[in-house]
């Protein structure tokens, strides 16, 4: 009787492994024809995002002359962000709009200003005015790029361009392209996984690279860990990427759920009669009033008349909160704060958003966040050229099977 039962257990078993095996084999084809049809891309995203985990490091290095300075003594202070901003402005032309500017990461490091100007033929050209933080003067300029060029003049701007549009000209169309091949590549991932899970319980087997094996052995071993080891970062990096490419479609999801505000839909309002602008350097102290111990990296500018102003500040020291990035969205006018990126006082929804970018960059995590982003970024090319390389080999070894034999 006792072997009656375990004679039906085994077979319910085997039944059980025969149908996992023929759905897995539907994934594996799901799997198989998005990493053929978007390795490629997966391989350019994956390249580009790893130098641009590194961009304002390689940037320095490729252009020390421009962007980086000597401190005078280990404890000398910035000039004041008044005329730090000011020696930018008298550097360009007075229809110059100032757009964008990135904090000195470190002593060494200029302070780096974006400027958009319009050219004679009608284009518009966007340069980088580099000043030195101790002195306030200028260090150099340079063009980054012109709206009648799809190809940025520099190379970490032509690797930014590459990674978020794929040097697609027309806006509407990068956005549709990357965010859908993101969305279509995290199912890749997904089902990546569901084919490597051992059915088997060969755990061993499925976490290792076996030693001493055949090429095909071998190719097989690496696509399958380097896909498992490198998903639990690949997944939200997919995700943060298509987050930040197609806001408009993917914080309507998030709100079924939790209510998220999203800051760059906030708008200045323009007073009725004609007011300056409060500057930068206001904007900058009124988020640092806010988050005191913050130190600022990204000042976005209002070079439109409903634009705001937006400060996102690093380091900020907040018990109980892993995130240490606040950023501060204010009206251009009047300075009034409309939006902050606070994990600590956010709905679940937002919280969930304020992640997304230190995710995408590993910033979220130090340099431990970064290398991984940036490990992760090296095995697509992997993952593209072993997954060609085994379909390949199927493809041989069943023709080899088909083919009739002679006598």
């Amino acid at each position: 009787m006792k072997t009656d039962i375990n004679q039906r257990d085994l077979i319910s078993k085997q039944q059980r492994l025969s149908r996992l095996k023929s759905r897995r084999k539907n994934w594996l084809a799901v799997h198989l024809w998005l990493g053929l049809s978007l390795g490629l891309l997966l391989s350019i995203y994956g390249i580009t995002g790893s130098i641009l985990v590194f961009d304002e490091e390689i940037d320095e290095w490729l252009n020390s002359e421009l962007l980086t300075v000597k401190a005078p003594e280990p404890s000398a202070a910035y000039r004041p962000l008044a005329a730090i901003f000011e020696a930018g402005r008298k550097a360009m032309p007075a229809q110059a709009k100032h757009a964008f500017a990135t904090y000195p990461r470190n002593a060494e490091a200029a302070f780096k200003l974006r400027y958009i100007v319009a050219a004679a033929d009608g284009a518009t050209e966007t340069w980088q005015v580099a000043v030195d933080p101790y002195t306030a003067k200028v260090i150099g300029k340079r063009l980054q790029a012109r709206s009648d060029s799809f190809v940025p003049k520099t190379f970490i701007d032509f690797m930014f361009k590459l990674h978020y549009a794929l040097l697609i000209k027309s806006r509407d169309v990068s956005m549709v392209v990357v965010g859908l091949s993101g969305a279509l590549l995290i199912i890749s991932v997904l089902t990546g996984l569901i084919v490597w899970w051992p059915l088997t319980g060969r755990w061993r087997q499925a976490l290792t690279v076996k030693r001493k094996a055949s090429a095909e052995r071998l190719h097989y071993d690496l696509h399958k860990t380097a896909g498992f080891y490198t998903a639990l970062v690949m997944l939200p990096v997919l995700f943060s990427g298509v987050y930040m490419v197609l806001p408009n479609n993917v914080v309507p999801v998030l709100e079924l759920f939790s209510p998220v505000t999203y800051r760059y839909w906030f708008q200045s309002t323009p007073p009725a009669v004609n007011a300056q602008a409060i500057g930068m350097d206001v904007a900058v102290a009124t988020a640092r009033e806010h988050y005191p111990t913050g130190r600022p990296h990204f000042i976005y500018g209002a070079f439109t008349p409903t634009k705001t102003y937006t400060v996102c500040l690093n380091g900020v020291d907040a018990p109980g909160s892993l995130l240490q990035r606040r950023c501060v969205v204010m009206d251009r006018y009047s300075g009034k704060i409309l939006d902050v990126d606070d994990p600590t006082i956010g709905t679940a929804g937002e919280v969930f958003t304020h992640w997304q970018w230190p995710l995408h960059s590993g910033q979220a995590f130090g340099m431990t966040g970064r290398i991984l982003v940036f490990l992760t970024g090296l095995a697509c090319p992997v993952l593209f050229v072993t997954g060609v390389i085994r379909w390949l080999q199927k493809r041989r070894a069943g023709s080899h099977i088909k083919k009739p034999a002679t006598g």
